[in-house]
């Protein structure tokens, strides 16, 4: 009997890691490290040129099963050691070594991923922003990995994360990560977050990943240490603002781009939203943006699937959203807040602070009230193109061309981490409005001509706020944020005691969702509202096609009821308390005569021979007591329906 050959598994092959870091001025840079916990040791690193140093590490045994546990730190001319500028993980906090990370190790599931909306991208999809700490009570990746069966069920395209460097502490918005490269240890670290991207893309969902280029946050930021990452040339909010511009500044813009490409390439990570672009300040002749943008297209087909740039950017300026080559930036889309505030103001009657301008009866719209700014802002996608300002004490932006721009460029919603969390209680618009007026925000940003975002737990009216929290450890820094925090509102007129504590861990807890909330009657039909909304979306054509120039506006102030038209669907919506149940219907016997337009000025009367028209109720929040009528809708008040106004086949 013949003995089978024994089988022979090749060898494991591990990559050797090969660490560099740039520190253009120093005169010798040591590398401190440890294999799987072993004593440290120091190396002095090997200068490669152009202010660069290397170290490669010691090989691996071929029978080990994964290269051992690296920890290392820089030492900068003697300096103490510091966590690596491109840190991939930090296990221990932003103070302590940082840990290599091999990101080929992962076994991918997603090779038939051709990108959101199975290849079309994210624009015109359903976004869903999350904060992956509240969204579930154990706050982590791998916890929300478990809640992605409901993002599906209610329509979501792209869920996006807000931000996951690395931070001081175990919670905080994001905003303040000092680790730009790395995943916080609080959500898992960086396997925890290939792991959510993986199981995404298999159930039809692309990610979109909140990064912070504009500032790093306050404590842990020793990137100064290395070189001129940042300059006093261009002030921030935060302090002195990224060297774009400057000596050095070639090899800060790569950290950015090249961090950047990582996500798309290592994580499988479909967009990228940049926080706070217009504080990118960059005099150089190609603007940094610019160079991100012609990178990134560059990669995407060798990638295989679409990557897409969302810029948050206070400039108001389609140049955002303009292809490179005709001069523009070359985002791909952009948040827009006027959105927000114009439904804010019309749904709340808030008109403190910027929301004043939003309100009408100012500069920016002299001849017309809420209703029609928010025409304004359904049409053209900003109040502020090219008006006054009164927050700002300018004209400021720049008008939209509807004929050129693609609706879809521009991200529309109710609510954002910003919109609720920089509130002093936090409160959402389901504590501000009834559910009516909230139905009625939701059906008009998502039946409108941009990419609709939704911000967790909005679509089932969530009853927890989402607050301002932070646990910074360094106790001026505690203090300073405490009080600062409650001294801002102070001058709102609030008390001290009526601004929650960001240091407070209450503030925190009490931030993340209840998901028992679902199965509650009042939750439960907001989110079959928000359901069927995304749902008529998805199977309606005309709702997706991102043409501004096809969107029409008709309202009356003083009746308070307003007309959305895109083609054939109109979104009707009854603003009024209790006594105005009709709202007209233009193209209806009888409707919309002297109806006001996008523009404040009046219409025209309704076209005669319109009995050949049928209107049906495709969609209602009081569907028993809305009703079709001969010369408009029968519309209970603070409520809303998309209708279908047709030609009838006697009538075409």
């Amino acid at each position: 009997m013949n003995t089978p050959e024994p089988h022979h598994h090749p060898a494991p092959v591990h990559p050797t890691p090969e660490l560099t870091v740039w520190a253009p001025t120093a005169g010798v840079v040591q590398v401190e490290w440890s294999l799987d916990g072993a004593p440290a040791r120091r190396d002095a690193m090997e200068p490669k040129g152009d202010g660069w140093w290397r170290w490669e590490a010691p090989a691996a045994r071929s029978s080990d099963a994964a290269y051992p546990q690296l920890d290392y730190a820089f030492c900068v001319d003697g300096g103490e050691p510091t966590p690596d500028p491109r840190t991939p993980w930090q296990p221990d906090g932003v103070h302590a070594p940082s840990r290599w990370f091999d990101a080929g190790a992962y076994p991918w599931h997603d090779a038939t991923w051709a990108g959101p909306q199975h290849g079309a991208g994210l624009l015109g999809g359903v976004v869903y922003e999350l904060h992956v700490g509240t969204f579930t009570p154990e706050g982590t990746l791998d916890a929300a990995q478990e809640r992605l069966g409901h993002l599906v069920d209610l329509g979501v395209d792209v869920v996006e994360l807000m931000p996951v460097a690395a931070w001081p502490g175990r919670w905080n918005w994001g905003y303040d990560g000092v680790g730009p490269w790395a995943v916080v240890e609080a959500y898992g670290g960086p396997a925890a977050l290939q792991r959510f991207v993986d199981a995404c893309h298999g159930r039809g969902l692309g990610v979109c990943l909140d990064v912070v280029y504009n500032h790093l946050g306050p404590v842990g930021n020793y990137l100064s240490r290395f070189g001129p990452y940042f300059s006093d040339r261009h002030p921030t909010p935060w302090g002195e603002g990224l060297n774009l511009d400057g000596e050095g500044s070639f090899h800060v813009r790569r950290w950015v781009v090249d961090n950047a490409l990582r996500w798309f390439a290592d994580f499988h990570i479909d967009a990228l939203r940049l926080d706070a672009v217009h504080e990118l300040h960059d005099d150089s002749d190609r603007h940094l943006l610019e160079q991100l943008s012609d990178e990134v297209k560059a990669l995407a087909p060798r990638l295989g699937r679409p990557l897409t740039l969302v810029a948050e950017s206070d400039l108001n300026d389609a140049v955002m959203v303009a292809a490179v080559a005709e001069g523009g930036r070359g985002m791909d889309a952009q948040w827009d807040d006027d959105v927000h505030h114009a439904l804010h103001v019309v749904l709340t009657g808030e008109t403190q602070g910027y929301y004043r301008d939003f309100a009408g009866h100012c500069r920016a719209l002299p001849d017309g009230g809420p209703l029609a700014v928010l025409a304004k802002t359904l049409t053209r996608a900003f109040l502020h193109d090219g008006t006054w300002s009164s927050f700002r004490g300018s004209d400021w932006g720049a008008p939209v061309d509807r004929a050129k721009v693609d609706g879809r460029r521009f991200l529309g919603y109710l609510q954002t981490h910003d919109q609720v969390g920089n509130r002093a209680r936090g409160e959402r618009i389901s504590a501000l409005a009834t559910p009516g007026q909230q139905a009625i925000g939701a059906a008009l940003y998502l039946t409108s001509a941009f990419t609709p975002m939704v911000f967790m737990g909005e679509e089932w009216a969530a009853a927890t706020p989402f607050q301002f929290f932070t646990d910074f450890d360094d106790p001026a820094m505690s203090a300073a944020v405490s009080e600062g925090r409650r001294r801002e509102f102070a001058t709102h007129g609030m008390s001290w005691d009526d601004v929650p504590d960001p240091q407070d861990e209450e503030t925190f807890r009490r931030s993340q969702l209840q998901w028992q909330e679902l199965d509650e009657r009042g939750h439960a039909r907001m989110l079959q509202w928000y359901r069927d909304l995304i749902a008529l979306r998805r199977n309606e054509c005309q709702l997706t096609d991102g043409h501004l120039d096809g969107v029409e506006v008709d309202f009356d102030e003083d009746a308070q009821w307003l007309v959305v038209r895109r083609g054939t669907l109109h979104t009707v919506v009854n603003l009024s308390g209790s006594s105005r149940w009709h709202v007209p219907l233009r193209g209806v016997a009888g409707g919309a005569a002297g109806a006001a337009t996008a523009a404040g000025g009046a219409s025209g009367s309704a076209e005669a021979g319109s009995e050949g028209t049928t209107v049906e109720v495709v969609l209602a929040w009081d569907p028993e007591r809305t009703k079709v009528q001969r010369d408009g809708l029968h519309l209970p008040p603070q409520s809303v329906a998309v209708v279908r106004v047709a030609p009838t086949a006697s009538g075409t």
